[in-house]
């Protein structure tokens, strides 16, 4: 019997329309069968009821916004994570799924909290460079989309950030800030990968490189299996029985 190569991914698409999660879902499933991925899509999060399912999996994409969960399932997502299979998403996709699961919020690296001025805000996106491959050969560009404030991990390695204020809102007597756009964390021997970008569909028809640095995080957050098996890597080092939630 010949090895299997094609590399697996889980999309769960689902919870309130206006992220558009079936379109998202489509195109980031045509993105990733051009790196070999059999691409499967579930409409519920019963998909994440089998850890041993997911442990198959190179990668696991988010597109469900707003939504409730059985803890249980995001315990099987931490395990699976944490034994090397990939976690990537966009937008409220990802960091506005599950607003009462603070475990979620802690694997994905930042939850969002407001999108001041709303939809149709213009801004820029910087590009932040150093070693990441996933912004190699980008440049700055415009984005006219909703402007995302998110609370994040202070552990993210941030690959591109937004700057706070634009328009006016009781947040304006802080000081400026640069918000994450993009960015990469570890969870246990896990490649975490998120945008803030992507609110609807098209913006990544209208901001190329939003879509450029979707497609590639996706991929880097799916190579963490492969690179955990090659280096016998195991989870022991990070189990720990203690209530923490």
């Amino acid at each position: 019997m010949s090895e299997k190569t094609e590399k697996t991914v889980l999309i769960v698409q689902g919870g309130w329309d206006g992220h558009e999660p079936q379109l998202t879902s489509k195109r980031f499933a045509g993105l990733l069968e051009k790196h070999g991925y059999e691409c499967v899509i579930s409409d519920t999060l019963d998909a994440l009821a089998d850890l041993d399912s997911l442990l198959k999996l190179d990668l696991i994409v988010s597109c469900w916004t707003m939504g409730e969960i059985c803890h249980d399932y995001v315990v099987n997502v931490c395990k699976a994570v944490g034994a090397g299979v990939g976690l990537a998403g966009c937008h409220g996709g990802m960091c506005d799924s599950f607003r009462q699961d603070t475990e979620w919020q802690f694997i994905t690296g930042g939850q969002w909290v407001s999108h001041p001025g709303g939809d149709g805000i213009e801004y820029t996106v910087n590009i932040c460079h150093g070693s990441s491959p996933i912004v190699e050969g980008l440049e700055d560009f415009p984005v006219c989309s909703e402007h995302y404030y998110l609370h994040v991990d202070p552990a993210i390695e941030v690959l591109a950030t937004t700057r706070f204020p634009i328009v006016p809102y009781y947040h304006i007597s802080n000081k400026p800030v640069d918000m994450p756009v993009a960015w990469t964390k570890f969870w246990g021997n896990g490649r975490v990968f998120y945008t803030s970008l992507g609110h609807h569909d098209d913006v990544f028809d209208k901001s190329p490189n939003a879509q450029i640095l979707m497609e590639r995080g996706m991929v880097w957050a799916g190579e963490g299996k492969q690179y955990a098996v090659e280096h016998g890597l195991t989870t022991a080092r990070f189990e720990n029985t203690a209530k923490m939630y």
